[in-house]
């Protein structure tokens, strides 16, 4: 990790494990190394840093790029993997970079679900994430966080000391097989179902 990351890194997981209580259950899953995609559920403006701090290594993510004009945090997304997304049109740019950096071998988080809940219950998997995979074949590791929702929900304020737990799941592998027999966006909501359906399977009791 670069000096900048592992500082917020290190400030990230001492402030979740204080104000909330962060627990991660089978963070052993993430592999250390290779292109990877973690496939996490949406509840709170918390998801990005307690995806981060879940496992060991470097993580890049995808956030509009209206926070890279924030005073003070603004400069310093870029240092910590932020991959700016234009949120007013359908930026493929963004994804394009973000296909790239797996392919590297780097790891990325991406929430199926596009936007954060309103309810704290999960959404449908929007088509994103099997674009992601369709191009680049990487295992996907499901997580998905309880309690974050509580915690900071969206339109409301955080709610400090709300404990917050995030689950691992077994890494999915993909292969040209399962490209066959369907096409295009069809083919990347067929992918993208099918690993929210993972997601939706975990609990905190998951083996």
């Amino acid at each position: 990790m670069g000096a900048i990351y592992r500082t917020h890194y290190e400030l990230a997981k001492f402030l979740a494990r204080t104000l909330f209580g962060f627990k991660v259950r089978h963070r052993e899953r993430i592999p250390a190394e290779g292109g990877l995609i973690l496939a996490m559920n949406h509840e709170s403006y918390l998801d990005p840093p307690l995806a981060g701090i879940s496992c060991d290594r470097e993580i890049f993510y995808l956030a509009r790029k209206t926070l890279l004009e924030w005073p003070i945090l603004g400069p310093i997304f870029p240092h910590l993997n932020v991959i700016p997304v234009d949120q007013e049109r359908a930026d493929m740019a963004a994804l394009k970079t973000l296909i790239k950096v797996v392919r590297s071998g780097n790891a990325s988080v991406i929430f199926p679900e596009g936007s954060r809940t309103l309810d704290g219950q999960l959404q449908e998997a929007q088509p994103g994430l099997g674009l992601v995979i369709a191009k680049t074949l990487a295992p996907v590791v499901p997580m998905r966080v309880f309690g974050a929702f509580k915690a900071f929900p969206r339109g409301g304020r955080p709610r400090l000391f709300s404990p917050i737990e995030l689950v691992v799941g077994h890494p999915i592998h993909f292969g040209p097989e399962d490209l066959q027999g369907r096409e295009g966006r069809d083919l990347y909501q067929h992918l993208s179902d099918r690993v929210m359906r993972v997601i939706a399977g975990l609990t905190p009791d998951s083996d």
